[in-house]
């Protein structure tokens, strides 16, 4: 409408609108959608035993797992076992893909 005032197409700008619009959907929305699916099913295959490495930077393994809660041991004194929501877990390695990942590593190591 705008444009049409000054002699210009108004479908033209309607066209431009829907090319930003779409744009936005898949640069912005659509990639935020994907990592929160991931982190869905992250959270969901979360188990006890699990090494886990927390939003603020510590590494720690699961000894308990509630609805939106784990606990969480740290260290190697194990007295040190703290509470926190599954969403401040930002990563995890399951103890089978440790124990491939330091096979993987000697045999490396060895040649």
């Amino acid at each position: 409408m705008f444009l049409a005032a000054n002699g210009g197409n108004p479908g033209g700008s309607i066209l431009m609108i829907v090319v930003m619009v779409v744009f936005m959907f898949f640069f912005m929305i659509r990639p935020q959608q994907k990592e929160q699916k991931t982190k869905n099913a992250m959270m969901a295959s979360l188990a006890v035993g699990d090494t886990v490495l927390t939003t603020s930077g510590f590494y720690g393994v699961v000894i308990d797992i509630d609805e939106d809660t784990i606990i969480v041991e740290f260290g190697s004194n194990k007295n040190c076992r703290i509470p926190m929501q599954k969403a401040a877990v930002a990563a995890v390695e399951k103890p089978e893909e440790a124990m491939e990942a330091e096979k993987e590593k000697e045999k490396k190591d060895k040649k």
